[in-house]
């Protein structure tokens, strides 16, 4: 496929997800609709795909329009590729008078919803601008060796043998940032044989900051696909549960723990199995700090649903602290740049817990080149 041909299947894909279907269904039936395509073709139209997603508002007003023409437009433009809209062969029809776009201005100009801005701007501060701006751009890819079976070094050499290049990042110890060969990780030998998992640097860093020791009986009550269940797995001997409310998302933890051999017990009703020595509580949260993996959510999310949220983020807080043993440990975490669900949060958990205290909390954002996440330990009364 040309580069103009590329551009019209963005066009064609995005038609789909302005209709409401999910990016990676309407890519996925692209490339089952069109089997010419190869893999550097589909892999293309997917960053155009989503470069346009992360960058939809500035990207409309570039491009003189929200559909999905304007929006591929508007792209080509911030790159000084409007070239590619020149009619021939496969490439979209050249631009008319009505297409001329404009500069995009205030918060369209940083890609953030109206309605957040403020908020987003009162819990970053100077660095809210700087912040909107990363996201703006896609996430480096990270990995996360697995120490129960290999030292990060052997992990950059095995991976080196398979054409994959990693380095060490200074976010967590066992953390690795991908520059070459990303697309090729989820089929390595390296993979496949539980050397590495793929998980952001900061989220590994969120994990670190957990007070986790041999023969501690350890919760993640909010496990989802098991990231954080594995990365505690990989410090210590563990006696570790996995719950989710919805169980679905756990369903590929038992074979991503066979990989990397470790146990986990899966459990839905994790108060039979209490007290724990320690519970993670990584709750559902409006995802801001990651919305360069997931763009869609940015334009989604809306007041009611952060309302929920908050009121959702409180009762897991309440119903895990009575889980936890006298002098236990209990971890609060969110992927939020927002400050309403993070030292908010717990500041609200200690006025109703009068009993417990804070004992370490970190922000992470994206100017550390990782998602953006909180994480705060606290400590039950002995």
């Amino acid at each position: 496929m040309t580069p103009g041909a590329r551009a019209a299947a963005a066009i064609a894909v995005l038609e789909q997800v302005l209709a409401g279907r999910p990016a990676e269904v309407a890519l996925t039936n692209w490339g089952r609709a069109n089997r010419y395509a190869g893999s550097g073709d589909r892999a293309a139209v997917r960053d155009i795909v989503f470069d346009v997603l992360r960058c939809r508002r500035s990207c409309a007003a570039l491009g003189g329009g929200q559909g999905a023409r304007a929006l591929v437009l508007g792209w080509a433009r911030a790159r000084g590729q409007e070239e590619l809209f020149d009619g021939q062969g496969h490439a979209p029809a050249p631009p008319s008078a009505a297409e001329a776009g404009r500069v995009p201005e205030g918060a369209e100009a940083i890609d953030c919803p109206d309605w957040l801005a403020p908020s987003l701007r009162a819990s970053l501060g100077d660095t809210f601008e700087p912040v909107m701006n990363s996201m703006q751009r896609r996430a480096p890819v990270f990995l996360r060796v697995n120490a129960a079976r290999v030292t990060r070094e052997a992990a950059v050499a095995a991976l080196a043998a398979e054409g994959i290049v990693a380095r060490p990042h200074p976010l967590a110890r066992m953390a690795l940032e991908v520059v070459e060969g990303a697309r090729k990780v989820q089929s390595s030998v390296a993979y496949a044989g539980g050397l590495v998992e793929l998980q952001d640097a900061a989220s590994q860093a969120v994990v670190e900051m957990l007070p986790l020791s041999d023969g501690m009986a350890v919760l993640d009550h909010c496990a989802g696909g098991g990231g954080k269940t594995l990365a505690m797995a990989a410090r210590a001997r563990l006696q570790l549960f996995a719950h989710d409310a919805e169980v679905r998302r756990m369903a590929d933890l038992p074979a991503r723990a066979a990989r990397a051999g470790v146990r986990v017990k899966i459990t839905e009703n994790p108060e039979n199995t209490a007290p724990y020595d320690l519970i993670l509580t990584d709750v559902p949260c409006s995802g801001s700090g990651s919305w360069r993996r997931d763009p869609e959510g940015k334009w989604a999310f809306t007041a009611e649903r952060l309302a929920t949220l908050l009121s959702i983020q409180a009762g897991i807080m309440d119903r895990a602290a009575a889980m936890v043993r006298a002098g236990g440990a209990l971890g609060y975490a969110t992927c939020s740049l927002l400050e309403a669900e993070n030292a908010a949060q717990v500041a609200g958990f200690l006025t109703r817990h009068p009993d417990w205290r804070l004992e370490a909390e970190r922000r992470f954002t994206p100017l550390e080149e990782g998602d953006g996440f909180y994480a705060a330990v606290l400590r039950a009364p002995a």
